[in-house]
């Protein structure tokens, strides 16, 4: 029984996520199924490759040292597939792409459709993902091309920054006066609706602003996507951050306050794996992004400065 690369890639999803759920929802596929690429792969390398604790799966030795040769050959499988199709004489194939469920910054409907208009045998899958869930799907070739908010902090990648967006802290109307007068303290103080997931985004801005002061939020409740956010602070929940253009339309329906004092400027990158920036596919999208953003260049990793 040989190795395929579906099988491979979900190990590499486990070995990420350190649990079979986890990495199945992930891939979007079945819990038997995850478990029995795992299994397949174990048993054809005759090794075990995980081992069990009480809550989670770590990586043996041995799956320790045939991970990253995995995340290599994925790599190198989807920069074959590409170029025997550009040897065939056709611009044609299959692009995952990762972007936020709130697309608007990153314009990507305009670079699909750039993309399209130049090349209509490329079809697109886009998958809404924050951030964090991008770039784990760009390092197991989950994923082709993302759209992150962030900072370019993965030496793995190659990035180009798309523009800019700035975020603040807005609540509901009727606290107006309070959320306005607030100083740093008396707003940390304040119903605080977070992400859930640490490693967002959102999360890494907020510990920008309060932690580095030394304050802790008043957390009442969390969200894994910023329009759940955005709806519980509507309803008078609680103050959150939220981008600038989502605050000015709502300040114009009379619906939310903003603080004059808490804002934060964020970059919005596209990337894509080092390794593939030959990838006829991956150059065709990135000629399209550069339709749509003019200018557009490679920018350096924060680890490589």
């Amino acid at each position: 029984m040989q190795i395929d690369l579906v099988q491979l890639r979900t190990f590499v999803a486990v070995a990420e996520e350190q649990h079979l759920t986890r990495a199945a929802e992930r891939l979007y596929i079945s819990l038997s199924a995850a478990s029995a690429h795992v299994r397949a792969v174990e048993e054809r390398l005759d090794t075990k490759l995980f081992l069990r604790t009480n809550r989670s799966l770590e990586l043996t030795r041995a799956g320790q040292l045939l991970l990253a040769k995995a995340k290599v050959l994925l790599n190198e499988a989807a920069l074959f597939t590409s170029f025997a199709r550009e040897v065939h004489g056709k611009m044609e194939g299959h692009l995952a792409i990762g972007s936020s469920s709130d697309p608007t910054s990153s314009r990507i409907g305009a670079v699909v459709r750039a993309l399209r208009d130049k090349h209509p045998l490329v079809s697109v899958d886009l998958r809404a993902r924050p951030s964090s869930g991008t770039r784990q799907g760009l390092k197991t070739g989950e994923l082709d091309v993302g759209m992150i908010l962030g900072h370019p902090v993965d030496a793995g990648f190659t990035y180009y920054e798309l523009t800019n967006v700035v975020f603040r802290v807005a609540g509901p109307a009727a606290w107006k006066e309070q959320i306005e007068s607030a100083t740093w303290s008396e707003l940390a103080k304040l119903p605080w609706l977070t992400p859930a997931d640490y490693n967002m985004a959102y999360s890494v801005m907020l510990r920008q602003l309060f932690d580095e002061r030394g304050l802790e939020l008043n957390i009442v409740g969390r969200f894994d996507n910023a329009a759940l956010g955005r709806s519980m602070l509507e309803a008078g929940v609680g103050v959150m951050l939220m981008r600038e253009e989502h605050v000015c339309k709502g300040i114009e329906q009379g619906i939310l306050a903003v603080s004059p004092i808490a804002r934060v400027n964020f970059p919005v990158l596209m990337a894509h794996a080092a390794g593939r920036g030959n990838d006829p596919l991956i150059r065709a999208f990135v000629d399209a992004a550069a339709d749509v953003w003019p200018g557009l260049s490679a920018i350096p990793s924060l680890a490589e400065i």
